[in-house]
């Protein structure tokens, strides 16, 4: 059971996509995470899930420093992004 206690009761609130519990009765700062909220529709579904994502980007650009090939890609992809936000 983690950290819920047997036979005690628990209010639940959802707050960007993360589900807490605290004890009835108890002071809200007391709450903790019991779960989150997935979203299969939505590619970034929770901030870790963002923070991976944006990892891997700085983990691309630095490999490309090295990486005349690589270097190669990311440029053509950014004149790409900027192609398309121009005729947007």
């Amino acid at each position: 059971m983690g950290l819920l206690r047997p036979g005690a009761r628990y209010i639940y609130e959802r707050s960007d996509g993360v589900v807490y519990a605290r004890e009835f009765g108890a002071d809200p700062s007391t709450r903790f995470e019991v779960g989150r909220y997935v979203d299969p529709e939505n590619k970034f579904n929770s901030k870790l899930e963002e923070l991976t994502e944006n990892k891997l980007w700085a983990d691309i650009r630095k490999a490309a420093r090295t990486n005349p090939a690589l270097q190669a890609e990311l440029e053509r992809v950014i004149m790409l992004y900027h192609l398309i936000k121009t005729n947007e």
